[in-house]
């Protein structure tokens, strides 16, 4: 399938507005995922074999922070339980309207609920699956706590939250070494010293990375049983939260 080429920061911009997911972004999300994230379609992947191990019949499966859906898509894919409902919400309009369309334009049936709203309003309810794939990391902090908590709350006993994130060290030897590979997984896809520089400014404000340990408190203190890292590449890693 092509994808346009991500070129949003590859000319000198002379002021670095905040990075928002609009119609910009929307039409090049695809190929900026897969060239910015390390393991990002292990991840969409993997998302879709856990769908199928914890789903449950009469329960609902969350995609939050959904993009383009990839995650909903994967679940989809795998997911046997009867009557489980796939839903997935985005705030961003453009984001969920591209989504919508191409749904529509590859003729598959309307077996997802898609939703336009703020996930922080969004109400949880017989749950036994839940994504958070690179959602948390944009949420302010001091609501993160509310949000896993309602997650919680709204999850059958045996369900799942699976968190991916980019992670911050606590460790400034380890922050810099992952840091460093990370821009250098960037340059290996073809991005440009300055693409690097421009998109890290963009986003300097806006996505605020966590260590794992704070992850993991955080979600315990929330509830759930058991957080485990089930996949790491440099500074971007998935969890596995139970409860």
């Amino acid at each position: 399938m092509h994808f346009n080429k991500d070129s949003l920061y590859a000319n000198p911009l002379g002021e670095i507005a905040t990075f928002k997911f609009d119609e910009s972004v929307v039409n090049v999300f695809p190929d900026m995922i897969q060239r910015s994230v390390p393991g990002y379609g292990a991840i969409i992947s993997a998302i879709g074999l856990l769908a199928g191990r914890f789903s449950r019949s009469h329960s609902h499966c969350y995609d939050l922070g959904c993009s383009l859906g990839a995650a909903a898509l994967a679940m989809r894919e795998r997911i046997a339980a009867a009557d489980c409902r796939i839903v997935a919400v985005d705030s961003s309009e453009a984001m969920v309207e591209r989504f919508k369309r191409n749904l529509v334009a590859d003729g598959s049936k309307p077996s997802i609920d898609i939703q336009c709203a703020d996930i922080r309003e969004v109400g949880i309810e017989r749950a036994s699956v839940v994504v958070l794939n690179f959602t948390l990391q944009f949420i302010p902090l001091a609501d993160r706590a509310a949000l896993l908590e309602k997650i919680y709350r709204g999850m059958l006993p045996g369900g799942v939250l699976i968190l991916s994130e980019k992670l911050g060290f606590e460790d400034a030897r380890q922050q810099a070494l992952h840091v460093d590979m990370h821009h250098h997984f960037k340059k290996m896809q073809g991005y440009s010293e300055l693409e690097i520089s421009q998109k890290r400014l963009a986003l300097e404000d806006v996505l605020l990375a966590e260590s794992f340990t704070t992850h993991r408190h955080r979600l315990m203190a929330a509830g759930f049983d058991s957080v485990e890292i089930w996949f790491q590449y440099f500074n971007f890693a998935s969890m596995i939260a139970l409860k």
